[in-house]
């Protein structure tokens, strides 16, 4: 008899203590979930995962995966001329010879460079949160002495931006990889001066014969909105790029 009661005891136990488990689980699990998105006030929403997303949604949108470092060759390849047209698009943001513009999203540089030749009295600021990227766009600096390009090493969910100091921001299909698009936003935004432009390049979303993975297009209309969210006030969208939209986004005077 003493030998089931303590088996019976023994079980009670051990089923408190796995019921006790679980809840400590769940009650941890929300609060990662609360504490990944308390920046945001709850603008996230997290569902299982698609093939090239990270199951993480802001305004009904899944946020994609990101493209790393070792995609360097694909973001240099030769084709981008003529299918996004860099030269037009640096063109296109009419710079001044002393502009401070921020290319977030740097990558391996390719726009980097670019917009450097246009503000020779300024400064370009490399921008990215892979430092390998960073360190390819430091290495070309120096083997084709460039002084006036800054890499920054941002974070997933602030780009470390000087405050008030910055005249146009250039993203080239990055912004869509955000995993934090709120907060990086909110520091763009803080990072222009009064009036400054914030231009987004990316994939037609509504367009489904562009050969590129859904996640990784927009819509126009998609864009407008989560700009608007953080105060940006669109300006224009240009059609002039075979794939791409070029959106303008000004800060409040």
């Amino acid at each position: 008899m003493r030998t089931r009661y303590l088996q019976s005891a023994n079980n009670v136990y051990t089923h408190r203590l796995l019921l006790a488990s679980l809840v400590i689980a769940s009650l941890w699990a929300q609060y990662a979930s609360a504490r990944d998105d308390r920046g945001a006030n709850g603008h996230y929403t997290h569902r299982v995962e698609s093939r090239d997303g990270i199951g993480k949604f802001y305004m009904g949108r899944e946020i994609a995966r990101i493209v790393g470092h070792q995609a360097a060759r694909w973001l240099e390849r030769s084709a981008r001329v003529s299918e996004e047209k860099p030269d037009e698009v640096v063109a296109k943001l009419s710079l001044k010879p002393d502009d401070i513009v921020a290319d977030v999203g740097a990558g391996s540089g390719y726009f980097t460079f670019r917009l450097s030749r246009e503000v020779p009295q300024g400064k370009v600021l490399a921008v990215d949160i892979q430092v390998e990227m960073l360190r390819m766009i430091q290495r070309r600096a120096t083997l084709q002495a460039v002084d006036n390009v800054q890499t920054i090493l941002s974070t997933i969910d602030d780009p470390k931006l000087p405050k008030s100091t910055v005249d146009v921001v250039l993203m080239v299909d990055a912004y869509h990889e955000f995993s934090h698009p709120r907060e990086m936003m909110i520091g763009i935004v803080a990072g222009l001066k009064p009036d400054g432009r914030v231009v987004l390049i990316e994939y037609r979303g509504e367009d489904p014969t562009i050969p590129i993975k859904p996640l990784h297009k927009m819509t126009e209309q998609q864009v407008r909105r989560e700009m608007k969210a953080v105060g940006l006030q669109w300006r224009e969208t240009q059609s002039f790029l075979p794939q791409q939209h070029f959106m303008v986004f000004a800060k409040p005077d």
